[in-house]
């Protein structure tokens, strides 16, 4: 077992000196089934659940499992491809303002999309005041990279994960627009206080847009404030190999497309000027050969699962897995547990419910939400 686990670690090349690890699969119950692909979970502090489904609609899912019929008043949603509707959640004050968010890919003009970001106000089972508060610049033709998470800091600034819509990989460098890039904005949409690129900073790029907040992206589809630090953490597909886990650095470029450890689909060959360099931001722990396609993720904050509190979950599309990723201090990855890989189903999202337990979401036409239990 251990020249095993030795020649796994060095036929990836992997960046960090990490043991993988297998366990007995911890038991899954099923809370809510009969989703069509949903994307994203959020937790209403009343218990119940909101989701989306990638084809256009937001459903509530009762404490019990029920599932509630579509909400009606979302702006139209170009669906196909890896777009739709994406991910939500709810706003920090919710209890003061019922406000939720979401994201979605929005159709434009000549068969054009991109992302874009909605709210409205939730009253029982009916949105109200609907409203787009960012578009993400320029639109695009193609149903691929959209990223994209949407995170509230401690400020309560949004971070919204844009992708670099696949054949615009060479704009994911230019700060002028918002391909490639995760942006911070208040919740009526404008550049959100203390963001890098913001009128007068010192050192900003000429023509950077005062809304981003990191740039080098390719597509990211998980992301997560970490518990103690407050710091934006996020995983991104890479192309054929090189998906990663990144601390998203303020006003830093992370890379994509010119240092990428991923390769060149079908040919292998090099993306790039090569896998470092001093001004980019390397990753705190990447996937090769194989992609593993990360998608949700989140810090386990409570108690519920002995042993486990302070690590990092992310979920695994390709690698039909939850994989437990052990944090040494708060920046160092030091062991992996792919977990759930008997389901045989792709995880879309994790979250930690207000209950303390894990909650999952698989993507498939007949999704679930599934509570994990130690």
């Amino acid at each position: 077992m251990k020249r095993t686990l030795l020649a796994f670690a060095a036929g990836c090349a992997l960046s960090l000196a990490l043991v993988s690890t297998q366990a007995a699969e911890p038991r899954t119950v099923t809370v809510a089934r009969g989703l069509q692909n949903p994307w994203a979970l959020a937790f209403l502090p009343d218990g119940r659940m909101l989701v989306t489904e990638k084809a256009g609609r937001l459903r509530i899912v009762a404490a019990d499992g029920s599932v509630g019929a579509p909400l009606a008043g979302l702006p139209k949603v170009d669906a196909g491809g890896q777009g739709g509707l994406l991910d939500v959640v709810v706003d920090p004050r919710f209890g003061e303002n019922r406000r939720i968010y979401w994201s979605y890919s929005e159709p434009g003009d000549g068969g054009n999309n991109g992302t874009a970001v909605a709210r409205a106000t939730l009253d029982g089972n009916t949105l109200s005041d609907v409203q787009v508060i960012f578009r993400q610049a320029p639109k695009h033709s193609g149903g691929s990279h959209f990223g994209s998470r949407l995170v509230f800091d401690r400020s309560g600034a949004l971070f919204v994960t844009l992708g670099d819509r696949f054949s615009l990989k060479e704009e994911a460098q230019q700060v002028g627009n918002h391909i490639g890039k995760i942006v911070r904005i208040t919740t009526d949409g404008q550049p959100a206080p203390g963001n890098p690129f913001a009128a007068g900073s010192t050192g900003a790029p000429a023509g950077a847009l005062p809304e981003l907040w990191s740039y080098g992206h390719r597509n990211v589809q998980g992301a997560a404030l970490h518990p103690a630090t407050g710091e934006l953490w996020a995983t991104e597909h890479g192309p054929q190999g090189g998906d990663e886990l990144n601390r998203v650095e303020k006003g830093r470029n992370h890379g994509w497309p010119v240092i990428t450890y991923g390769r060149n689909y079908g040919l292998g060959t090099r993306i790039g000027e090569g896998e470092a360099r001093d001004d980019v931001v390397p990753p705190l722990r990447h996937w090769v050969p194989v992609s593993i396609a990360p998608s949700g993720l989140a810090f386990l904050t409570s108690e519920r699962y002995p042993g486990w509190q302070g690590n990092l979950f992310m979920g695994a599309l390709r690698g039909q897995a939850l994989l437990r990723l052990q944090l040494d201090g708060s920046n160092k990855v030091v062991s992996e547990e792919r977990l759930l890989t008997r389901l045989g189903e792709r995880i879309r999202d994790v979250r930690q419910g207000s209950d303390g337990w894990l909650y999952v979401l698989t993507d498939n036409a007949d999704g679930r939400i599934l509570r994990l239990q130690p």
